[in-house]
C-alpha cells in the first residue's frame, strides 16, 4: 500500500517547460547552436542534463553552462505556473495523512523561490534540490525518513524519474504533463502511467475503495 510520495517538480507539479526551453535556447545560441522547438526539445532533451550538454555542447564545462542558463531562467518571459490537479493532489496527500517529498534537478535558489510563492512547503516533509543525478539520492532519501520501499512511489515526467524508482526499488508513476513524449516515457517501463495527478487521485481513491480500510492508500497486487 502506498503511503509515501517522492515528486518530482518541474513537468509533475509545476509548468516550468516554457522558461525553461527559453533559457536552454539563449545558452545554445550564445555558443552559436540553431534553437530547438517545443517538440524537439521535448524529444532530446534528458537527465541528468550534463549528458544532455555533453552532447550538445560537449566542450564547454558544465558550470560554465549551468551560469548561463540561471541568469537566462531568470530573465524568462514565459511564467511558471501550478499544473491542473497539483495543488488538489498535495492537499489529498496532507488529508489522508500520506508522506510527501521533492526530489528535483532543478537549481536550488529557483525552487525555494517557487516553493514559496505557491505555498506548499507545509506539504513536504522535506525536499531535495539540485540533484544532479537523483539514482544517486534515492537510496539516501529511503533511508533517511525510513520509507519502505513498498510503500513508498516516485512520481515524475520523464524517463529518468523511472529510472530512479527502479534504482531505488520503489513504485513509479509517470505523468504526462512534462518534458518527455508518451513514448519516451513508455520506453522507460514505468509502473503505472496516468495522463495527470487528477487521474491518479482517482485511481488512488479508487484503489483504496477495494483495500482494506485502514489503508490509507493502496494499489491491488
Amino acid at each position: 500500500m502506498l503511503r509515501n510520495f517522492i515528486f518530482d517538480w518541474s513537468g509533475t507539479l509545476v509548468d516550468d517547460l516554457g522558461p525553461v526551453l527559453e533559457a536552454t535556447n539563449a545558452v545554445l545560441e550564445k555558443y552559436g547552436i540553431a534553437a530547438l522547438d517545443r517538440e524537439a526539445f521535448r524529444r532530446r532533451f534528458r537527465l541528468p542534463y550534463r549528458e544532455f550538454y555533453a552532447e550538445v555542447l560537449p566542450a564547454v564545462r558544465l558550470e560554465e553552462l549551468e551560469g548561463h542558463f540561471r541568469q537566462a531562467f531568470a530573465r524568462a518571459a514565459t511564467p511558471v505556473t501550478v499544473l491542473p490537479h497539483a495543488r488538489e493532489k498535495l492537499e489529498w496527500c496532507s488529508a489522508l495523512g500520506l508522506r510527501a517529498f521533492v526530489l528535483t534537478a532543478m537549481d536550488t535558489a529557483a525552487f525555494e523561490l517557487q516553493l514559496e510563492d505557491f505555498g506548499w512547503r507545509h506539504h513536504f516533509e522535506a525536499t531535495y534540490s539540485g540533484v544532479l543525478d537523483k539514482r544517486e539520492m534515492i537510496h539516501r532519501i529511503l533511508a533517511t525518513h525510513g520509507l519502505v520501499s513498498a510503500e513508498t512511489a516516485l512520481v515524475g515526467d520523464m524517463a529518468h524519474d523511472v529510472e530512479t524508482a527502479r534504482h531505488g526499488g520503489i513504485f513509479s508513476i509517470a505523468v504526462l504533463t512534462g518534458y518527455n513524449h508518451a513514448e519516451v516515457l513508455a520506453a522507460a517501463q514505468p509502473d503505472l502511467t496516468v495522463p495527470d495527478l487528477g487521474t491518479l487521485r482517482e485511481l488512488l481513491d479508487k484503489w483504496r475503495g477495494v483495500s482494506c480500510a485502514s489503508d490509507p492508500a493502496g494499489i491491488p497486487s
